[in-house]
């Protein structure tokens, strides 16, 4: 989830608070009450876990969530384990209740954080090519994501109910959801919504990092075209149409390029025991 060399300790602070948060907005719930748990060398400076602390409660006061408690362990390496606690009024969204014929659809942007890591970690060939408006938006998106909290209240309440956040990519994560509803997908190579300035930085890889790399914690949700028609509109940030769920292998997602051809999407998606 992060190295030292590409994330402050305040932006960990922040985006280890942000993952929990998105969990809780995919649901359509309200996030409520964190405990957290730190692994930390003996080396740690203290003033590195107060810059921890203060990234925390920047993004916990925008969305009124309270650290009650947690506790603190040495470890040969940092981590850092956050239990979230939210409330939903009603039936919270879940992954498991799509139905062939609903159709698909993201809020915000696509591939952000992937962009991010990769010009961090070295890996764009041209990166000092690469604006710095560019770089300063796709390592924003890396280190400081913001959770679709707003959004996920009103798909609840609008009635959608079949959601989940994009932690490992569109298609690892829209396989996920299919296989828990028993269905599959396909997606619109030219629908993806992604930034100007990612195409901007990775002409390339765009449509790759958008598909695939994960951490964005947009939202992703499923729909009857009725329902997603009545929807749309009320969100607080646009949101997009990218495909459609269909009968057919469980779990199965397929991309549509441009010119119609059909390829199989990748929707392994990240391992922890791999």
């Amino acid at each position: 989830h992060f190295t030292r060399q590409t994330t402050p300790w305040r932006d960990l602070g922040w985006k280890s608070m942000a993952s929990n948060i998105s969990d809780v907005a995919s649901m359509g719930g309200l996030p409520l009450y964190a405990l957290v748990t730190l692994g930390l060398p003996p080396e740690t400076e203290i003033a590195d876990l107060e810059e921890l602390y203060r990234g925390m409660l920047e993004i916990n006061n925008q969305h009124g969530v309270a650290i009650i408690g947690g506790d603190m362990v040495r470890s040969p390496v940092a981590f850092i384990t956050v239990g979230l606690t939210g409330v939903h009024e009603g039936s919270p969204m879940t992954r498991s209740t799509a139905q062939a014929g609903d159709m698909v659809a993201v809020t915000g942007f696509l591939g952000g954080s992937g962009g991010g890591l990769k010009l961090m970690l070295g890996e764009q060939a041209q990166a000092s090519r690469v604006s710095a408006e560019a770089a300063d938006y796709l390592k924003a998106c890396h280190r400081r994501p913001q959770p679709a909290v707003a959004q996920g209240r009103i798909l609840s309440q609008a009635g959608v109910v079949t959601a989940m956040d994009i932690s490992d990519g569109l298609a690892g994560d829209l396989g996920k959801l299919c296989l828990s509803s028993g269905l599959s997908a396909r997606v619109y190579a030219d629908k993806i919504p992604a930034h100007h300035l990612l195409k901007q930085a990775f002409p390339e890889d765009w449509l790759d990092l958008a598909l695939n790399s994960g951490e964005d914690y947009q939202l992703l949700f499923t729909a009857k075209r009725e329902t997603m028609e009545r929807v749309l509109p009320l969100l607080v940030e646009p949101a997009t149409v990218v495909g459609e769920v269909l009968a057919g292998p469980r779990g199965s997602v397929v991309v549509i390029d441009g010119q119609g051809r059909e390829s199989q999407a990748k929707t392994v998606g990240w391992d922890h025991f791999s």
